[in-house]
């Protein structure tokens, strides 16, 4: 935790009282594994083919019966990465990863595949959709990411402003580097002791993906979700893109003008991969 200037802060939790009634998700028929959406290769990767209805419902039924799944919003970048590096890509390999798709490009490759009603889950929205559910449902959240303590705080003021009842159970800003075995023990146990439902990750890509593969068996909450930059931006220490540049597929340009010192280099590598690798991918479709 990055709370003070000291070189190895002592690790502190965000905690709060539990806000709501605290009732669970009323049963519903059929299981996580049935309400489990179907994927589709795209260059390789396996995408959810689904919308945000039918990955929170896959979702409640995974907390409901208390098994344990990973949910990762997937851009190009983290897509592609994976397709260069192996252990990122076991990490949302696995059957119980549901890598869904977060950047239009993605969305419009399944649509060029023949699922015309394929559906972008952007990574922002599926939280804020969840959280506000959750209102209803008494799901139990933990925060893991922030740039530091004081966006951390920052972050659990406006979600809780922003949806009455919410209940946030505890968080944890972990420092710019991979955590010692201390560390790793400390989140382990306050995330455990917390009783969360939904671990919501947000260290950006591919981080976030190789530590919810290291810590997934470690942690007892049944949900841990990847969603990249949605703690800066429901945070508001980020703008987004207007909701016309997100439909035309134009939110890196969006997002590089407003970081492009750390941006750059991501989209101008790994764009223009994504093209050719698809393009080889479609021909080969329509050959078939």
């Amino acid at each position: 935790m990055r709370s003070s200037p000291d070189p190895e802060p002592r690790p502190r939790p965000v905690h709060g009282a539990p806000a709501g009634t605290g009732a669970r998700a009323p049963e519903a028929p059929g299981d996580a594994q049935a309400l489990r959406p179907r994927v589709l290769d795209v260059v390789g990767i396996p995408l959810a083919l689904t919308n945000y209805d039918r990955t929170m419902d896959w979702m409640d039924a995974v907390v409901r019966e208390r098994d344990k799944a990973v949910v990762t919003a997937a851009a190009v970048h983290l897509v592609m990465v994976a397709r260069e590096n192996a252990a990122t890509r076991a990490a949302i390999s696995q059957p119980h990863v549901l890598a869904v798709p977060d950047g239009q490009p993605l969305v419009w490759a399944q649509k060029a595949l023949g699922h015309r009603s394929a559906s972008r889950v952007y990574g922002p929205d599926l939280m804020a959709k969840y959280l506000e559910r959750g209102t209803r449902t008494g799901t139990r959240h933990y925060l893991y990411g922030g740039r530091n303590q004081g966006a951390l705080v920052q972050l659990v003021n406006e979600l809780r402003r922003r949806y009455p009842g919410l209940q946030i159970v505890g968080g944890y800003s972990p420092p710019f580097r991979p955590l010692t075995e201390d560390e790793a023990a400390f989140v382990v146990d306050d995330v455990n002791r917390s009783g969360a439902d939904v671990v919501w990750v947000g260290t950006g890509q591919p981080k976030q993906e190789l530590w919810m593969a290291e810590m997934r068996d470690r942690l007892d909450a049944p949900i841990l979700a990847g969603v990249g930059a949605a703690f800066d931006f429901h945070a508001g220490l980020v703008p987004q893109a207007p909701a016309w540049m997100q439909a035309s597929g134009l939110e890196w340009a969006y997002r590089l003008m407003h970081e492009p010192r750390r941006l750059w280099r991501r989209y101008a590598r790994y764009n223009p991969l994504f093209v050719g690798a698809f393009a080889r991918q479609w021909v080969e479709h329509r050959r078939a």
